[in-house]
């Protein structure tokens, strides 16, 4: 049987997906899977020992300017459905995964429209399937492949499938030409969001460098774009055990993780990659809800503001102190309370 599946993005989302593709490639060992993805998102697809072919195609490329489109779409139909697909699962529920799907041929599959982030997507599948809401969203996948593939939900806890492709990676780390970072030991602090109200203050950052720099540790700053990059050249410059990583590929960051001694980060993919790779560490939550994310709990701690506020759930916020850039959730996140977390988990690290 051959399955082509739809989860086209974020970072967080493709990886609340690998428990479910675990499970599947236990219960439908016949089964030959497919995944239909963004293609910054691809890497992490392609880590996973039951996908067996990653298609990249990017609608985001799209967005702003139309012209092409028309013949990309043309030219991935054709492409799918020289495939011959048995069956295609949307894991996504959103009208441009559901079109997609349309494109390959095959029967698709997907949530009802109760359970679908936009409902009338839920028009174009030929089977829907029902999953509750009110829970992570690892559960909700692992859920949705169970019914859809027919075969018992299993009781054990989610399996990211990454261990083959984490101890590939460690011995990726030492032949890069950065490969003397992992040398020593080191923290990876995950500082950059898609949102602004999820970030962490800089002067939080240098606060944590201290107790880090106590415990020999020092503090390694990723950024995925030149605001990003600027923030961790500030926070690095007032603290001598900090380190502004230049930009690196998603797979280098991967590297980069599985040789890490632990991570602080934010609500952001990063945290849940270094999360579904093993690493130790602390995510921090102030206008989101922490538990979004099935993690191994003795090797990770959430920390939700104690903000009245929190969690909001906002993209903004909406209080007068933002205004000034104070985001009260995140102020709430101390770096004590963080350090009172983490260090722990160093303490348990092998």
């Amino acid at each position: 049987m051959k399955l082509l599946l739809l989860r086209l993005s974020s970072m967080g989302d493709v990886l609340h997906t690998l428990p479910a593709l675990t499970d599947l490639q236990q219960a439908r060992p016949d089964l030959r899977l497919h995944w239909l993805v963004e293609p910054a998102f691809a890497p992490i697809a392609q880590l996973h020992p039951g996908v067996a072919r990653v298609i990249p195609f990017s609608l985001r490329n799209y967005k702003k300017q139309w012209r092409g489109l028309a013949v990309a779409l043309r030219d991935l139909r054709l492409g799918l459905r020289v495939e011959h697909y048995d069956h295609i699962l949307d894991a996504q529920g959103l009208y441009k995964s559901a079109l997609l799907g349309r494109l390959g041929g095959a029967p698709l599959w997907g949530l009802d429209a109760a359970s679908a982030r936009e409902p009338g997507a839920t028009r174009l599948y030929h089977r829907c399937f029902p999953v509750a809401w009110g829970q992570s969203a690892v559960s909700r996948n692992r859920q949705l492949f169970a019914q859809a593939l027919n075969y018992p939900l299993p009781e054990t806890p989610p399996d990211y499938g990454l261990q083959v492709a984490a101890a590939h990676l460690r011995q990726d780390a030492l032949a890069e030409p950065w490969g003397e970072l992992v040398q020593q030991p080191f923290v990876l602090g995950f500082h950059g969001t898609s949102r602004e109200n999820k970030e962490w203050q800089e002067d939080y950052w240098r606060a944590l460098a201290a107790p880090l720099r106590q415990a020999g540790l020092r503090l390694l700053l990723p950024a995925g774009n030149a605001r990003e990059a600027a923030r961790a050249q500030r926070i690095a410059t007032q603290a001598d055990n900090v380190l502004a990583l230049p930009t690196l590929t998603l797979l280098e960051l991967a590297a980069l993780i599985v040789r890490a001694d632990a991570y602080v980060g934010m609500d952001t993919g990063l945290s849940y990659l270094a999360g579904a790779l093993g690493l130790a560490g602390v995510t921090l939550y102030g206008p989101t809800a922490r538990g979004r994310f099935s993690v191994a709990e003795n090797r990770q701690a959430s920390l939700q503001s104690s903000e009245p506020c929190s969690p909001c759930g906002k993209s903004r916020c909406p209080l007068p102190e933002a205004k000034n850039g104070r985001i009260l959730c995140q102020q709430a996140l101390r770096p004590e309370q963080v350090w009172t977390a983490l260090s722990p988990l160093l303490e348990r690290r092998l």
